[in-house]
């Protein structure tokens, strides 16, 4: 198996619809609650700066996706946000550290300056990690600034990298 992050095409969109919607059923950290379909999720891909995938370069089976786009307008525009999903089956294989990385290199070619995140939750601590081991800087802590799928509030923590 060579997983190689690729921009996404349409033929992989029932894959990454599938990994989408598993990380919003679970409820720990995506601030989305809306499951897509397959004409809202081509929509939202779509309207995305850039969308890269974790595929097998064999097989072309997804196991991660990444989205990335701007995080504000205007004189904040140079500022991008992306968020990583990678499918519970093949968690541990450092999937997220290879979209992550690809992301990083897409974002500075799309001209943005800094990637900040607005909200990982603070008990997300192997996507904290990888964020740091990465070069991302803490920027602090929201107490309470996430809604679990379950109902309690969880402290989030805003990260940024300087591309």
């Amino acid at each position: 198996m060579e997983i190689v992050v690729r921009e996404y095409t349409d033929t992989d969109l029932q894959e990454m619809l599938k990994i989408w919607n598993e990380v919003v059923e679970e409820g720990i950290a995506f601030p989305q609650e809306e499951i897509l379909n397959e004409e809202t999720g081509k929509d939202f891909f779509a309207s995305q700066t850039y969308c890269g995938v974790a595929a097998d370069n064999e097989t072309n089976r997804v196991y991660g996706l990444y989205i990335l786009h701007p995080n504000n307008i205007g004189r904040c525009g140079h500022i991008c946000n992306s968020s990583f999903a990678v499918s519970s089956d093949s968690r541990g294989l450092h999937i997220g550290e290879k979209l992550v990385t690809d992301c990083l290199k897409q974002a500075k070619l799309h001209g943005f300056g800094v990637m900040q995140f607005n909200a990982v939750v603070a008990t997300n601590i192997h996507a904290r990690h990888l964020y740091e081991r990465l070069g991302f800087k803490q920027l602090g802590t929201i107490p309470k600034g996430f809604r679990m799928k379950d109902g309690h509030f969880e402290d989030i923590c805003p990260y940024y990298h300087e591309l």
